[in-house]
C-alpha cells in the first residue's frame, strides 16, 4: 500500500524537475538570444559607419611640377619672410596646371579647370618655401589633395559612368571648338537606342506620376490642396513631352542638363556631343579636350556619364581634365593624411581631426585633474569619516540625484557661472573641462563609494586593532584594496564624458576652428572643440564629402572610448582581489 504514494511522489517531483529544467532551458535560450541580437545590432552599426568612412581615409591627390619664379615666390625681391608670405603661390599652381592644357584659355574654361584643387594648397607652398627660401625660382614637384567633387567622382560614389568601344569609323571636321563628327555608316545607333529607352523610361515615369498626382487630387478634402495637385500634375506632363521628341524616331536629337553626357575619346582628344542626326551618321558637339588629327579613325569609344549634369556638381570638362591627368600618372589615390593631421576647414578634402582630438585631450585633462581627486575625496569622506545624520544624507540624496541631471542643464550652468559670472574665455578647453568635471563628479563620487564599501570591514578592524589610526587605516589598507574599483569608474566616468556634446554646444565650443590649439597650457584658453562636436559640426555640412568624414570620426570617437573602456578593464584585473 505504500508504494503506490511513493511512486506518485515521485513522480510529482520528476514533472516539477522536467518543467524547472525546461524553464531554464528557455531561460538560457533567451539570454543567448539577446546576446545574439544585441551583436548583431552592434555588428550592423559598425559595419554600417566603416562603409560610410570607407572613402574618406583615402583621397586623390594631384601632382604637379611648380616653378617658383622670383617675382611672383618673391614680390619685394629680398627673400625676407615677410616678403615671401605675400608670394602668390595660387597663380603659381594655377600656371603649373594650365601648362598641362593649353587649349584651356577662356575664362569658363580655366574656373573649371581651377576648380580641379582648392586654393587653400597654396597655403602649404607657402610654408614649405618659407621653411627652405633656396626652393624659389627652382622646380619643385607639390602634391596636393584634388577637390572634394573631383576626388568623391573618381571613386564613383557621385557618378556614374562607363566606356565601351565604338564601331565603324569617324572623322572629325576640326581638332578644337565646335566640330562635327560624321561617319559612313551608322556608328552612333547604340548611343541614340540608348538616349531614346532612357527617354522612354523617363518619359513613363513622369506619366505616372502624373496619373498619381491626378487621382490625390481628385480625393483631396481642400480646394487649395485640389489645385496644388492639378498644378503638379500638368508640371509633370509638360515635362514628359519634352522626351516627345527624343523618343520620336525621326526627329534630331538633342542632349541637355537633363540627359546622359555622350562623350567621344578620338585621336587623343575628347569631344563632347550635343545633338545626333537621327540616322546615327553624324554628331555636333564641342570639343573638351583636342584632338591629336581630324582624320578618319576606327579606334574610337563612347564615353557615357549616365548622371544627368542637373544631378551632380561636376561638369563634363572636368571629368575630362581629372581623367586626362589620371592617365598621365598626375592623379593618384593615397592614404589621406589629412584627414588626421589637420584641423577642420571649409574644404572637406582639407578638413581633419587633429583640432578636435588635441581638443578633446585638453579638455579630459582638465576635466580628469578636477573630477577625480574631488570626486574620489569626496567619497573617502562620506564614506569613512561623516558622521551618518540628516545633513550627510541629505547630502548623499542629492549626489545621487545630479547623477541623473540632464547633461545639458550642466552646460547651461557652465555658461551662467563660468563665462557670464566669472568671465572665463568662451569655447577654451578650460570652461569645457570645468562644465565636464561637475557632471563627471556624481558618477566618480558613486562608484569611488561603492569600491570602498566593497572591502571587507575586517581589513578596517584588523588595522584598526594594530593600532593604526583611522586615517592611518583608511589610507593604507583600505584604500589601496579599493583602487581598482575606483579607478575603474573614474575611467568610465572619463570615457561618458568624452562623449557628451551638448554640454559643450552651450558654452560656444561648436564654433568653426580652422587652427588645432597649442598642447600646451596656452591651448587651455585657445579656442577649440573637440571630438563629439567636430561629429556634429560635419553631420550637418551641406557637401557630400563631410558624410564619409563624418563617419570617419565617429571611428576614432569609438576608438578613443575602446581605449578608455580597455583601460579599465586592465586595470581591474590587474589590480583586482577576490575575497
Amino acid at each position: 500500500m505504500t508504494d503506490a504514494p511513493r511512486q506518485a511522489i515521485a513522480d510529482a517531483v520528476r514533472q516539477r524537475l522536467a518543467r524547472r529544467h525546461r524553464a531554464e532551458g528557455r531561460f538560457r535560450a533567451f539570454g543567448i538570444g539577446a546576446i545574439a541580437l544585441a551583436i548583431i545590432f552592434l555588428g550592423v552599426l559598425l559595419g554600417t559607419i566603416m562603409l560610410q568612412a570607407g572613402g574618406a581615409f583615402t583621397n586623390y591627390v594631384i601632382t604637379l611640377p611648380v616653378t617658383l619664379e622670383r617675382e611672383v615666390a618673391d614680390p619685394r625681391g629680398d627673400m625676407t619672410e615677410a616678403s615671401l608670405r605675400r608670394g602668390s603661390y595660387n597663380q603659381l599652381l594655377q600656371r603649373s596646371l594650365q601648362s598641362e592644357f593649353p587649349a584651356a584659355s577662356s575664362r569658363a574654361d580655366l574656373r573649371e579647370l581651377f576648380g580641379l584643387y582648392s586654393g587653400l594648397n597654396a597655403a602649404s607652398v607657402m610654408r614649405r618655401v618659407i621653411a627652405d627660401p633656396s626652393l624659389v625660382g627652382t622646380t619643385i614637384r607639390v602634391t596636393m589633395p584634388a577637390n572634394h567633387e573631383i576626388d568623391l567622382y573618381l571613386k564613383g560614389i557621385t557618378v556614374d559612368e562607363h566606356i565601351s568601344t565604338g564601331s565603324g569609323s569617324i572623322r572629325a571636321d576640326a581638332v578644337s571648338g565646335d566640330v562635327t563628327l560624321s561617319s559612313d555608316t551608322p556608328a552612333f545607333a547604340n548611343a541614340i537606342a540608348r538616349i531614346r529607352q532612357q527617354a522612354a523610361s523617363e518619359r513613363d515615369a513622369l506619366l505616372d506620376r502624373a496619373v498619381r498626382l491626378e487621382a490625390g487630387a481628385a480625393g483631396a478634402e481642400s480646394r487649395d490642396a485640389r489645385e496644388a495637385g492639378l498644378a503638379a500634375a500638368r508640371r509633370a506632363r509638360d515635362e514628359a513631352e519634352r522626351f516627345e521628341a527624343v523618343i520620336d524616331p525621326e526627329t534630331r536629337i538633342t542632349l541637355g542638363p537633363r540627359t546622359a553626357s555622350l562623350l567621344i575619346r578620338l585621336n587623343g582628344g575628347v569631344v563632347a556631343v550635343s545633338a545626333l542626326t537621327p540616322d546615327g551618321r553624324e554628331a555636333e558637339g564641342r570639343v573638351l579636350l583636342p584632338l591629336e588629327t581630324a582624320s578618319a579613325s576606327a579606334d574610337w569609344s563612347e564615353w557615357v556619364i549616365e548622371t544627368p549634369a542637373a544631378g551632380r556638381r561636376i561638369t563634363d570638362q572636368q571629368a575630362v581634365y581629372a581623367r586626362a591627368l589620371e592617365e598621365r600618372g598626375m592623379v593618384e589615390r593615397r592614404f589621406n593624411t589629412n584627414l588626421f593631421l589637420n584641423a577642420d576647414s571649409r574644404e572637406p578634402e582639407l578638413a581633419g581631426v587633429m583640432g578636435a582630438f588635441i581638443g578633446s585631450i585638453l579638455t579630459m585633462l582638465v576635466t580628469m585633474l578636477l573630477a577625480v581627486p574631488i570626486g574620489v575625496g569626496t567619497a573617502i569622506y562620506l564614506e569613512e569619516f561623516a558622521p551618518k545624520n540628516r545633513l550627510t544624507g541629505f547630502i548623499e540624496v542629492n549626489i545621487n540625484n545630479l547623477a541623473a541631471v540632464p547633461s545639458i542643464v550642466f552646460g547651461l550652468l557652465g555658461l551662467a557661472v563660468f563665462i557670464n559670472t566669472f568671465g572665463m574665455p568662451r569655447s577654451a578647453p578650460l570652461v569645457g573641462g570645468f562644465v565636464l568635471a561637475l557632471m563627471t563628479l556624481p558618477t566618480v563620487i558613486i562608484s569611488s563609494r561603492a569600491a570602498l564599501r566593497a572591502v571587507p570591514p575586517s581589513i578596517r578592524e584588523a588595522a584598526l586593532g594594530i593600532g593604526a589610526s583611522r586615517t592611518q587605516a583608511v589610507f593604507q589598507h583600505v584604500l589601496p584594496l579599493a583602487m581598482p574599483g575606483i579607478l575603474t569608474g573614474s575611467i568610465i566616468g572619463l570615457a561618458q564624458a568624452l562623449g557628451e556634446t551638448a554640454p559643450l554646444l552651450m558654452i560656444g565650443m561648436v564654433a568653426f576652428v580652422a587652427d588645432a590649439p597649442s598642447l600646451g597650457l596656452s591651448g587651455l584658453t585657445q579656442p577649440s572643440t573637440v571630438m563629439p562636436v567636430q561629429v556634429f559640426l560635419w553631420s550637418g555640412a551641406s557637401e557630400r564629402a563631410f558624410e564619409m568624414r563624418t563617419a570617419a570620426a565617429i571611428l576614432v570617437l569609438l576608438t578613443l572610448m575602446i581605449i578608455f573602456n580597455a583601460a579599465a578593464i586592465i586595470l581591474r584585473r590587474r589590480f583586482e582581489r577576490r575575497w
